[in-house]
């Protein structure tokens, strides 16, 4: 069972002391302040509070964490019949035989009533005191239950999100990789600067972007670094063209969530033959919210060629449903004849925001 936060465990011992001392202390507050205490009539008061005390921690920290979470409910039941039968039995045999009984004083005309109205009405409250301990002890299991289930679904998403993470980042270096492979055989001084620009990007990728979020600007910069090395492999007969800005605010993303959309433009929005266009634009706003337009011409790779698998934008799919569920839209498609593919991504980056 999970334990308490520390800082919750001081305020429960303050409740539960607050609370006795209320209960013991209650015969006082009525006691007529003209007259001396009377502390034979005050111990008989507190004979039954003392009972109750015994019910309620005998039940909150053993009865029902061993037998009744346990699913041992006959033995919980029997132990506090036991417990109840015997408190009640000692209850007013201490008050018969260790404590005189003080005279009573009725109205005339009016019978004093029973005694066992006053040993139902007793055990009747030792009862209650344990049906509450038990409701609070439950209850408080019920809530240490709940949390734990949200962190162990939240571990369990932050997992998730790293695996995903960790399958990406090979899936991007091995992209680029081709690509510069692609290079050196016709250009070797294109191929060294791309290597150079590749250097810029695994220093993100391996020291900048450690977090779960990190600032926009920051994920524009390696965007603006993958465009460059990108740029460097393609042909003049492909017009680039990109717009990056961060907004008037500071908004956090989370890393490598557009990566994947700009690889698949270059992958399927480039014809070695024909021109091309490839657009970008990622515009931070105001409201919170980040987005992303991409629209390239359309190329579409054949089944045979493994580098257009499109296990990115899968993958992008997942960690948008894990980070950001019923905050970000994305409509994406070709146009009618098929000549363009648009792809736009806009996600609301603050959890206040509507």
């Amino acid at each position: 069972m999970k334990s308490q936060p520390i800082h919750q465990k001081p305020l429960e011992l303050f409740i539960h002391v607050i609370a006795w001392l209320l209960v013991f202390g209650f015969p006082l507050i009525l006691t007529d302040r003209s007259n001396s205490i009377n502390w034979e009539q005050y111990l008989r008061h507190c004979i039954a509070p003392l009972s109750f005390l015994i019910i309620f921690y005998a039940n909150y920290s053993f009865l029902v964490p061993r037998y009744l979470f346990n699913g041992n409910t006959k033995r919980f039941f029997l132990y506090n019949t036991i417990l109840l039968v015997v408190l009640w039995i000692c209850v007013y045999g201490g008050q018969e035989m260790w404590l005189a009984r003080p005279p009573r004083i009725h109205p005339p005309h009016f019978a004093p009533p029973p005694r066992w109205v006053f040993y139902t009405r007793d055990l009747v409250v030792m009862i209650f005191v344990a049906g509450l301990s038990t409701a609070i002890r439950v209850s408080m299991q019920w809530h240490q239950m709940q949390d734990k289930l949200v962190a162990i679904k939240r571990e369990k998403t932050e997992a998730e999100l790293n695996n995903l993470k960790n399958q990406l980042n090979p899936h991007f270096l091995l992209n680029t990789l081709n690509n510069i492979y692609a290079l050196i055989t016709f250009d070797s001084e294109k191929a060294q600067q791309a290597v150079h620009e590749l250097s810029k990007l695994l220093r993100y990728m391996l020291y900048d972007n450690q977090s779960s979020l990190v600032p926009l600007e920051k994920e524009i910069d390696f965007i603006n670094n993958y465009v460059s090395l990108m740029r460097i492999r393609v042909s003049k007969s492909v017009e680039v063209s990109i717009h990056l800005d961060a907004g008037p605010k500071q908004l956090f993303i989370s890393p490598f969530i557009f990566i994947s959309l700009i690889e698949n433009a270059f992958k399927h929005g480039i014809s070695p033959t024909e021109e091309s266009f490839i657009s970008i634009s990622i515009q931070g706003q105001e409201d919170g919210k980040v987005c992303c337009a991409i629209m390239n011409s359309n190329y579409p790779k054949t089944t045979a060629d493994k580098s257009g698998s499109g296990i990115g934008l899968e993958q992008v799919s997942r960690r948008l449903e894990l980070l950001y569920p019923g905050r970000y839209e994305w409509n994406r498609g070709v146009n009618d004849n098929g000549t363009s593919y648009t792809s736009i991504l806009t996600i609301q980056t603050e959890e206040s925001c509507n």
